[in-house]
């Protein structure tokens, strides 16, 4: 059959048509497929041929409000192996089995992995010298990537505070897990493009995206003060051998953390080395305890605050001993202490004198303020683990809970609870919230990122009160059971603590927790400090005896490293056998030798220079030390000490 032209021109023409529009829609498509889905595409090849190295963040470093670093980073390289890049697995594990101390059999199992990248867990955060040990072998498929651990240069020092990090750079305990979130940054990562045998695409670079460091911490804490803290404590473990130690200083006026310790410690690099209750354990925030008669302070305020005694018009007698709800309560003097003030009820630590303040408040009263003073709530510091303490239920306070709650007996509470409350009673009445993150840091800029600033919760007692309580308690010192924490030139008060240990619901014979609550200076204070020893061996187990000369002593050199100047208007210490006798330094300056020895007949002298004329002396005049100490003096012609004299 015949076709004709016309029937085949227009088959060409439907044929060249389709043809057109087949192409057009091919040009089309792979015009949308270059310039719109291109970079879509490239990105999801990219995507299968790359593969995730991660790169850890830094972690960020914990200071001292002064800067000091507490918790740092110190660099530790880690082991991996890319398994496709391995050539002969049985010879690779051998070398890095043998270079790891670890099983060939284990070696051989990272090295043969289905996976584009293996970690091994043997060669995590290992040395320097480890590190150039394996790059040595020359080992194709292994690599040695940039690591850290974490670091603690003072060892145990501060180490309940801190806590620790583990090997993943994750904190853990302490600061460390509270701050966590803003401790360890973000990670980063290496991106190889890779063949499907694990080799390099050539023309295609490493993407890299950088880790984000974590901000870094500046605490409260002033490593001079916990300094001086670490040394008492260290030797009152060596004294007493207790079962255990608290202490706790802090800024009265801002709720600011100073210091803080507890024993027994550990080594947060290696806290594995000792019992889960040591590390977890963070004792000033977590134990609760009977306080003893540091409680007492609570109550005086009260009282005072309400009105029901004048510390120096009304009087007590007390004959060792009161009956209350059919009970006698003893106070810890042998047949009382008589005829006496409030002030000296207070000095004395007088339990039937507190017994009679409760009674005066009334238990509705009594219990307003205890728990107005932050007592059986948590105090909100920013540190794991804090307890709450135990108070009586309202409804079940009779004659003898009342009395013995207003003398510190048969309630628990915290130390940390107790700084708090004592902060209260002698900052005007303030109750702050105890914290001791101060700022956060960005460690580029180094600008501060967050503050923390005093957090004050309610007013408690009034100023007239406040200075009232302040009075007393510099009375404790000077003339009551609290002179083992008096400083000559500083105005010192507080308040001593002896309190029985209770186990399975009875007291404990000859077992006490001794503690002692003292701040300087007494008409203005920048600083409190709470001492408890558990148990002191070889001792009288007395807060007066044990716990008062610690404080002293941490306060003496820690109000010095504040650069806090001595006060006038010190009460007169009285004088308590075997207490040493206390005199003042004449002026010496312009003696002559004879006069000297008429006039120093109660101390020795330390002469040098040559002269008639006294025209140095060391200790200055006016200072206070102990009968029978050398002065240093100095001599010289009358002209020199004229010259002095007019220097002066």
């Amino acid at each position: 059959m015949r076709v004709s032209n016309v029937t085949v021109r227009r088959r060409l023409v439907i044929v060249l048509t389709v043809g057109v529009l087949l192409f057009t829609v091919i040009d089309i498509r792979l015009g949308f497929v270059q310039f719109w889905l291109g970079d879509w595409l490239t990105d999801k090849a990219k995507n299968s041929w790359s593969r995730d190295i991660p790169f850890e963040p830094e972690r960020g470093e914990i200071l001292d409000r002064n800067g000091v670093p507490l918790a740092t980073n110190i660099s530790a390289p880690t082991v991996f192996v890319m398994p496709r890049q391995v050539k002969d697995p049985k010879s690779t594990a051998q070398k890095l089995a043998a270079t790891l101390n670890m099983s060939e059999d284990k070696a051989y199992q990272y090295l043969t992995q289905n996976s584009f990248l293996v970690r091994v867990n043997e060669g995590r955060k290992i040395t320097h010298e480890k590190a150039r040990e394996i790059q040595a072998l020359g080992i194709n498929g292994v690599y040695i990537a940039e690591d850290s651990k974490r670091h603690y240069p003072n060892g145990s020092y501060l180490s309940h505070v801190l806590g620790f990090a583990g090997i993943d750079n994750q904190g853990l305990m302490g600061l460390e897990a509270y701050y966590d979130d803003q401790l360890s940054g973000e990670k980063g990562s290496v991106q190889p493009y890779l063949t499907a045998k694990g080799q390099p695409m050539p023309n295609l670079s490493a993407d890299y995206e950088p880790p984000k460091d974590g901000l870094d911490l500046k605490l409260t804490v002033d490593s001079k003060v916990q300094t001086i803290i670490n040394r008492e404590l260290d030797i009152a473990e060596a004294k007493y051998n207790p079962d255990g130690m608290i202490a706790i200083a802090m800024n009265p006026k801002t709720g600011e953390i100073l210091g803080m310790d507890s024993r027994p410690n550990f080594d947060p690099a290696n806290f594995r080395e000792v019992p889960q209750e040591i590390y977890n354990r963070n004792l000033p925030v977590w134990s609760t305890y009977e306080p003893g008669s540091t409680f007492k302070i609570i109550t005086l305020a009260a009282a005072l605050e309400e009105g029901e005694v004048d510390l120096e018009k009304d009087e007590f007698n007390d004959s060792g001993s009161v009956k209350v709800g059919g009970a006698t309560i003893h106070c810890w003097k042998r047949g009382g202490h008589g005829h006496q003030s409030f002030l000296e009820v207070v000095q004395n630590s007088c339990n039937p004198g507190f017994v009679e303040l409760g009674d005066r408040l009334g238990k509705e009263r009594l219990f307003k303020y205890i728990k107005d003073f932050g007592f059986g709530q948590k105090t909100g510091i920013d540190l794991q683990g804090e307890g709450r303490g135990i108070l009586f239920n309202i409804d079940r306070v009779g004659p003898v809970e009342q009395a013995t709650t207003a003398f510190g007996q048969g309630v628990s509470v915290t130390p940390i609870q107790q700084v708090t409350a004592v902060s209260a009673a002698i900052n005007g009445g303030y109750l702050y919230t105890p914290y001791i993150a101060k700022e956060f840091i960005d460690p580029e800029t180094g600008k501060v990122v967050k503050e923390n600033k005093p957090q004050l919760k309610k007013r408690v007692i009034s100023e007239e009160t406040s200075k009232k309580v302040r009075h007393a308690l510099e009375s404790v010192v000077a003339q009551g059971s609290g002179g083992g924490a008096f400083i000559e030139g500083y105005r010192v008060g507080g308040k001593t603590g002896t309190a029985q240990k209770v186990k399975d619901g009875r007291y404990m014979e000859n077992n006490h927790i001794v503690s002692f609550i003292g701040f300087a200076p007494a008409d203005d204070p920048e600083i409190v400090i709470y001492v408890a020893v558990d148990n002191p061996k070889g001792t009288v187990q007395f807060g007066g005896v044990v716990a008062a000369p610690i404080v002293g002593n941490i306060m003496e050199d820690s109000l010095r490293a504040l650069e806090v100047k001595p006060r006038k208007g010190q009460i007169e210490k009285k004088y308590k056998y075997p207490d040493p006798i206390l005199v003042e330094v004449p002026n010496v300056l312009g003696m002559t030798k004879n006069e000297l020895r008429q006039q120093l007949y109660n101390l020795k002298l330390d002469i040098t220079g040559e002269g008639d004329t006294v025209i140095q002396q060391a200790p200055r005049a006016g200072v206070k030390i102990e009968e029978g100490s050398v002065i240093r003096v100095y001599l010289g012609d009358s002209a020199e000490n004229k010259d002095k004299v007019a220097e002066e």
